[in-house]
């Protein structure tokens, strides 16, 4: 089965960046891959896609400060993260569709202070 490791996140002031990463123990060719993040006491939502077709899209909230990305050859995802705000706050998921799995990253912390 598919795992998919999250790193990259941390504690970061206002307005400041982090770049998220998430690798695949295999392949992603094909794969549209997303994240997601959950805020404590809020339901999990969608931040960003890759398709495999190679369109992106974004939550409206980030518009504008997140980018993802991905390399199909080192088998990642990455999220660029720019301007953040405290409401960013929360933690970040990897997910893909690996037929016939969905399958979840554990999730990378991030907190960002006012």
């Amino acid at each position: 089965q598919v795992q998919l490791v999250e790193s990259g996140g941390g504690l970061v002031q206002a307005g400041g960046s982090l770049r998220l990463s998430c690798a695949a123990s295999r392949s992603i060719l094909g794969i549209t891959m997303r994240w997601y993040r959950q805020a404590p006491g809020k339901a999990r939502e969608l931040v960003a896609a890759f398709t495999s077709g190679g369109t992106t899209n974004y939550a409206d909230s980030v518009k504008g400060r997140f980018t993802i990305s991905r390399d199909n050859a080192k088998n990642t995802v990455s999220l660029q993260m720019n301007g953040l705000r405290p409401e960013d706050t929360a933690v970040y998921y990897c997910q893909g569709f690996f037929n016939p799995f969905l399958t979840w990253g554990q999730g990378t912390q991030v907190t960002v202070s006012s």
